[in-house]
């Protein structure tokens, strides 16, 4: 995301079929990466849960019901910023 906008280094963009997994999603998602030292900056969405963001700053998730997520469609929205791969970036090669 870095080339595209200021918003942030990294989006990472999750699906879930129902609020309930969203805000599962969400709460793990935020317990591990507290853990690992990020430290939350804002979150949003949380009460109607169709749609949570949490901004880590440098990351920014996305949590969507499927529906949402396609309704946002946010992979067209920045379709200009790289993908990257999971495991190449678990490797170490990204």
């Amino acid at each position: 995301m870095r080339d595209v906008t200021l918003i942030a280094d990294y989006f990472v963009i999750v699906s879930a079929t129902n609020v309930i997994q969203v805000q599962t999603i969400a709460d793990a998602v935020d317990e591990a990466l507290q853990a690992r030292g990020l430290e939350r900056i804002n979150q949003v969405g949380r009460a109607r849960a169709h749609w949570v963001l949490l901004d880590y700053g440098g990351l920014v998730v996305h949590v969507f019901t499927e529906e949402e997520r396609q309704y946002y469609n946010l992979e067209r929205l920045w379709g200009d910023a790289v993908v990257v791969d999971r495991a190449a970036l678990k490797a170490g090669r990204q």
